[in-house]
């Protein structure tokens, strides 16, 4: 009876995806989310030597070997993770943009093809997958025609968000404008998800984005303290904080003191104002 129980116990713990590695996922995410990639990419290599068969663990080895801003790497895992998991809609997303910065830094159609094939795909697994549907509906409206961009077939993902959800069909369409240069058309749009009941903070941070871009410090001040309803301590509330305040002109000491903290203390993040960006605000800042 022990030696059967032993053996169950052994065969759990090394068999695919079982609990027996979740402890380094969970340790590779924990030193994802606080910004250490390449400690990540240490922990994910280890596994992935034990369990080369495991997709989650090329999924993350992409995510971080992306925040590196090696995409080499990151579509070398990507494209394993979608081999051995191919509908899974994320992993497809995910390679997806790998696919787009490799292909923006080598200038590659050819890669450029393969982003929209991922994007596509991540929707065709996954239909309600707005994330996913943003991701496609951004690269049709600016990718040029000869690599498959296509705006009316962008109108049409518009349309498929905002039928999942109002809010985010805004947003969707503001983008859409913004790439457009239709900027009081996107304007429009963002505002309306400023005026829309609480919702996701990342939506507020994509208007705050916007109106950062168009230097509207009114506007930001709004976004800020309608996500700061929703989580009073995420760090880029203090970024776009200091960018309103440089943008008025006053109080440039606190503007300085949230930017120096932001560069110091906040990981880089794609998703995040980036740390040269906080930097080139330090320099406007008194000007």
């Amino acid at each position: 009876m022990i030696s059967c129980i032993l053996l169950i116990s052994m065969m759990l713990s090394t068999a695919p995806g079982t609990p027996g590695r979740l402890p380094a996922i969970q340790m590779a995410r924990t030193e994802f989310e606080a910004g250490n990639y390449s400690a990540a990419v240490q922990t994910l290599t280890a596994a992935l030597s034990e369990a080369p068969q495991d997709s989650s663990l090329h999924y993350w080895a992409l995510r971080s070997y992306y925040e590196l801003q090696d995409y080499e790497n990151a579509v070398t895992f990507g494209e394993k993770a979608v081999k051995l998991d191919p509908q899974n809609a994320e992993y497809n997303r995910w390679l997806g943009r790998a696919y787009g910065a490799k292909a923006e830094q080598s200038r590659s159609f050819f890669l450029a093809r393969k982003v929209k094939q991922a994007f596509e795909a991540a929707v065709r697994f996954a239909p309600w997958n707005i994330a996913a549907r943003r991701d496609l509906m951004q690269y049709l409206v600016e990718a040029p025609w000869i690599v498959g961009g296509d705006k009316q077939k962008a109108r049409e993902q518009i349309e498929a968000i905002s039928k999942i959800d109002p809010i985010e069909g805004h947003l969707a369409r503001g983008a859409y404008f913004a790439a457009d240069k239709k900027w009081k058309e996107a304007e429009a749009e963002y505002v309306a998800v400023l005026d829309a009941p609480p919702h996701a903070i990342d939506d507020y941070m994509e208007a705050a984005q916007f109106f950062v871009d168009r230097k509207d410090a009114q506007q930001i001040e709004r976004a800020v303290e309608a996500a700061r309803r929703i989580d009073s301590k995420d760090p880029r509330l203090d970024y776009y904080k200091a960018v309103s305040l440089i943008l008025r002109r006053s109080d440039t000491p606190t503007a300085e003191k949230l930017l120096k903290s932001y560069v110091a203390n906040v990981p880089q993040r794609s998703d995040y104002p980036s740390h040269n960006s906080a930097r080139e605000w330090l320099s406007r800042n008194g000007k």
